[in-house]
C-alpha cells in the first residue's frame, strides 16, 4: 500500500446537464488546474453529475403513488410521489420510521431514500419539482468514463463513482464507492503473512469505499461545488473487478 497520496479536488466543472460529456468535462477540468492525468491515476466523481449527465431526473408532478407508497409515507412523514419512487428504486423495505425510510436498492446497495436525492437539483422551468436518482448501473458508468477519458486523454486511469451515505450504528454520512472501474474495490489481502508471519484469513481491505471517504473530505457534502477529485500515488493493482464485489451477500448479513 502507498506511504503517501495526493488528493486535488478540481475547479471549474460547472453545472452538469442531461447529456454533457463528462469524460471532455473532466479532461477541461485537469486542463484549466493545470494538470495531466499519468498512469496510475484515479478519479474520484460525484455520482450526483454522473446521474445529471445521464439525466435520472423524474418531476414529481408526473408521479402517482400507489395505495403502498401512501400508506408508507403517512408512516414515514415523507411526500406519497417520493416514497412511490423509492418503491419503484427498490427491492426491499428495510426500516420505516418517522423521517427515515432504509431500503434495499434495485442494485443492491442499502441506504435512505434509494438514493433519491433533492439537494443541489436545480426545479423545472414550470417549477415542478424534480429530484434526482442513482444511475442505473454505476459500474457500468465508472467503466464508461474510463474508456472515454482514455480516448481523450491516452492514459488508463480508474475511476470510481462516490455518493455519500449514512451507515448502521454510526452517526453521519460518508463517501462509499457505488461504482467503480480499474482498480480492486475489494483488496483481498487473504493468504498474506501479517509481521510476525502469521497467514491473514479473513483480511479484505473495502480499497474503493476508503478512497471514496478520502475523495469526499475535499469534495464536501453541500455546496462547494467540487465534484471530481483526482487521487495520486497509489500503487493497487489493475483489475476488472467493480463495486458490487463490496456489497454483502444476504446470506452473511447478520443485521437484518
Amino acid at each position: 500500500m502507498p506511504r503517501a497520496l495526493q488528493l486535488i479536488a478540481l475547479e471549474g466543472i460547472g453545472e452538469v446537464r442531461p447529456g454533457d460529456d463528462l469524460g471532455v468535462c473532466l479532461a477541461d477540468a485537469l486542463e484549466q488546474s493545470d494538470l495531466a492525468l499519468r498512469e496510475g491515476d484515479l478519479l474520484v466523481v460525484a455520482q450526483k453529475i454522473v446521474s445529471k449527465a445521464e439525466g435520472r431526473y423524474v418531476l414529481l408532478g408526473g408521479v402517482t403513488p400507489s395505495q403502498r407508497a401512501v400508506a408508507l409515507a403517512a408512516r414515514c412523514d415523507k411526500d406519497p410521489r417520493l416514497v412511490e419512487l423509492i418503491l419503484r428504486e427498490s427491492r426491499e423495505v428495510l426500516r420505516a420510521v418517522p423521517g427515515i425510510l432504509i431500503v434495499e436498492d434495485r442494485r443492491g446497495l442499502v441506504l435512505a431514500n434509494a438514493g433519491i436525492d433533492r439537494s443541489n437539483v436545480e426545479q423545472d422551468a414550470d417549477g415542478d419539482e424534480r429530484v434526482l436518482l442513482l444511475p442505473e448501473d454505476p459500474d457500468a458508468s465508472a467503466a464508461r468514463l474510463r474508456a472515454r477519458l482514455l480516448t481523450l486523454c491516452s492514459v488508463d486511469v480508474s475511476v470510481i463513482i462516490n455518493d455519500s451515505i449514512g451507515r448502521a450504528w454510526r452517526l453521519g454520512t460518508v463517501g462509499t464507492a457505488i461504482g467503480a472501474a480499474g482498480l480492486p474495490a475489494l483488496f483481498d489481502r487473504r493468504g498474506e503473512r501479517d509481521r510476525q508471519g502469521r497467514a491473514l484469513k479473513i483480511t479484505q481491505v473495502g480499497l474503493a469505499g476508503e478512497l471514496a471517504s478520502a475523495a469526499s473530505v475535499l469534495m464536501g457534502q453541500a455546496a462547494e461545488g467540487r465534484p471530481a477529485v483526482l487521487v495520486r500515488g497509489g500503487d493497487w493493482p489493475r483489475s476488472e473487478a467493480s463495486a458490487r464485489a463490496l456489497l454483502r451477500p444476504r446470506e452473511h448479513d447478520l443485521f437484518r
